[in-house]
Parts: structure tokens; sequence; C-alpha cells
């Protein structure tokens, strides 16, 4: 293993990790925009960094995992957030070794997640446990609701964003495993139009956000109704507008994760055309 100006790399293949998010990009762009999908996190969220303030990505590790002379695999760690790994599970024992057992957690396809997790059992002798099983579901053919609920569905401007990011808070806060609000996140989504809501008689009561178009593919995150304004419709139709509105400027595929543990939105998303891709599993760890 040798380590160069904040990159630590092992050969002949292994993992090349660095801070560095251009370098990464020029390494592994093109084995991720191959597969945009899978890939889809990783892609839109260095594609947001790259747009912002290079300070704020100061504590993010990228990584990529060479086979023979090719890139196989990346991870992305952006603190307090697990890495979250597109790797194999032999990368992914790999990583955790580089790592050395320094790490919340792990977010990945579950024959990986669980390849790291058990390489950081061995290491650390601490315990790990399911936090959420996802699944990665990708747009066939857009079926809006009909009849749809009261109100209209507008993108959000400026002028909404105090409101918004108090729903991205609340989105947040209502689950654990969702990761912290960050007001840059906010403004990029609305910046790019990526932000629609669902007004009745000009109130809004629901919101759905999409990422920006990446190799194609955009990633509709998150969706939220304050609860009370749910159960009339508005978080399906405002999804479907925001899923249209990313099919309109341009992406050829619109993806989402779904919590398996939640059958109304799995129920919501299969009506409006969404079929799976690949499950993923989000594991926390505790060290002894």
């Amino acid at each position: 293993m040798r380590r160069t100006r904040g990159v630590v790399q092992t050969d002949p293949m292994g993992w090349t990790l660095t801070r560095d998010l251009e370098s990464f990009l020029a390494d592994a762009g093109t084995f991720m925009h191959a597969d945009p999908a899978v890939h889809t996190v990783t892609l839109t969220v260095t594609a947001t960094m790259r747009a912002q303030d290079p300070a704020d990505r100061e504590d993010v590790l990228f990584g990529h995992w060479t086979r023979g002379d090719r890139v196989a695999g990346v991870a992305i760690w952006t603190p307090p957030r697990p890495p979250l790994l597109g790797c194999p599970p032999d990368a992914a024992r790999e990583l955790a070794d580089a790592l050395h057992g320094d790490v919340p957690g792990v977010h990945a396809a579950p024959e990986t997640a669980e390849a790291f997790a058990d390489a950081w059992r061995h290491r650390t002798g601490g315990t790990t446990r399911v936090s959420m099983r996802q699944r990665l579901v990708r747009l066939g053919t857009l079926a809006a609701p009909d009849p749809l609920p009261p109100g209209a569905a507008r993108i959000a401007t400026t002028a909404d964003r105090d409101a918004v990011l108090k729903w991205f808070i609340a989105f947040s806060e209502s689950d654990e495993e969702h990761a912290p609000v960050s007001p840059a996140t906010v403004d990029d989504r609305i910046a790019t139009g990526g932000l629609a809501l669902w007004d009745l008689d000009g109130t809004p009561v629901a919101m759905a956000a999409r990422t920006r178009i990446v190799a194609g593919t955009a990633r509709v995150a998150p969706v939220y109704t304050p609860p009370e304004h749910r159960r009339h419709g508005y978080g399906a139709a405002v999804t479907a507008a925001v899923t249209r509105s990313a099919l309109d400027a341009g992406a050829r595929e619109v993806v989402l994760f779904t919590d398996l543990a939640n059958p109304t939105s799995n129920a919501i998303y299969r009506r409006l055309g969404y079929r799976p891709v690949e499950d993923r599993t989000l594991l926390a760890f505790t060290p002894t």
C-alpha cells in the first residue's frame, strides 16, 4: 500500500481512496456511467458537490476498486452517513480492512453489505444490525393517479425555501436512518427546478424532489407529506408530477429508493409505474 497526496492505493489491484473529487470522477466516471441507475446516489451526490463550495466536501472520502486494469467498484463516504458501496463482496472486505474499522455502518447491496460487516466484525469484535432494507426501483411507464386529488402541482421557487427546508428536516427526523439535511441540497433542488409542490387553494400540502440529471438519470428524493395532509393522495400526485418534470427535462430514466418496511409507499410507487432494480441494506455498527 502506498500513500501520495491524500491518496491511498493498494497494488496491483485494489482500492484507491482519495478526497479529490475530480480525480475520483476521472478514474471512476466511465464505470458509473455504464450503469447510472445502480450508481445513482454517487453520481448525483458528486454532481451536486461540483456545483457547491469545495470546503463543504473536505471530509468526504471517495474510492474506486480495480480488478486487473479496469475499475470494477466504487465507494463514497460522506460522514456522518455510512459508506455507500457499489462493488463486489470481495472488494467490500478489502475496503473494511483499509478503513481500519472506523465507520458507523455500511450501505450496499445485501451480499456486499454483509461481506463488509463480516470483515468489520472480525477486525473490531463489534456487533452489527440491520437498520433499513431498501429497494431501488426504476420507472417503466408513468401512470399518474386518476383521478387526481384536488389541487395542482407547481415547481417550488426561492419564495418557498424556508417552508420547504422545514419539510426536509421533518422528513429527516421521521426516521433515524435518513440523512441529516443540508440546506445547500435544498437550495440546489430549487435552483435546478427539481422540487415540486402540490398546492391546494394556494397552500402547499406535499412535496417531492428530484436530483440533477446525470448520465440521463434522475432520482426522486425525498417525498414528504405533513401528517395533517396525509391519506388524500397528495403524495402520489406530487411524485408523479416531479417524475414527469424529470422526463420533460430530458431524463431517460427516473429511479427512487423505497423503504421495504413501508407498504404504503411501496404500493404507491408500483401504481405509478416503478419497477424493482435491486435491493440495498443499511447496517449499523456498534464497536466494543
